[in-house]
């Protein structure tokens, strides 16, 4: 299965803030959706991504006056994206290499979803148990 198929299930609201974003405002996104990080997109192109590890960084650096500073000034670059035609267990991989937990999900340099680990995780375990149900439904009919 694909990042296609996840995206499909979960719809198509994508949260999503400017490089001119404040950390206060991305602070606020987060409690608001509840989220644990957001693409930065200029002109329709993620130039970063900005997340509660960042957060966690800039207060730990600068304390209360971080929440003033720009995304652009401390989001994560460059951003590692994926196209809808990644393989889930492409993406887990790539996410556990590199140690992130979000990916954009790009086509061509348009931003088109945005997916957790917790996402692609919960994916794998609907799958499994769809298996497993099949397989106990095939073994009580045998």
């Amino acid at each position: 299965m694909t990042i296609g198929a996840i995206l499909r299930n979960k719809g198509g609201d994508i949260a999503s803030l400017p490089p001119t974003a404040t950390v206060e405002q991305a602070v606020a996104l987060f409690a608001e959706r509840r989220i644990g990080a957001v693409p930065v997109v200029d002109g329709g192109a993620v130039v970063g991504i900005f997340s509660e590890r960042d957060v966690v960084h800039c207060l730990a650096g600068e304390g209360a006056a971080a929440l003033g500073r720009s995304l652009e000034a401390v989001m994560t670059r460059p951003v590692q994206t994926v196209t809808s035609a990644e393989p889930v267990i492409g993406a887990l991989s790539l996410m556990t290499r590199r140690r992130i937990r979000h990916l954009p999900v790009v086509e061509g340099e348009a931003l088109v979803g945005f997916v957790s680990i917790g996402d692609l995780v919960k994916y794998r375990i609907d799958r499994i148990e769809a298996d497993a149900a099949a397989m106990r439904d095939y073994i009580q009919q045998g």
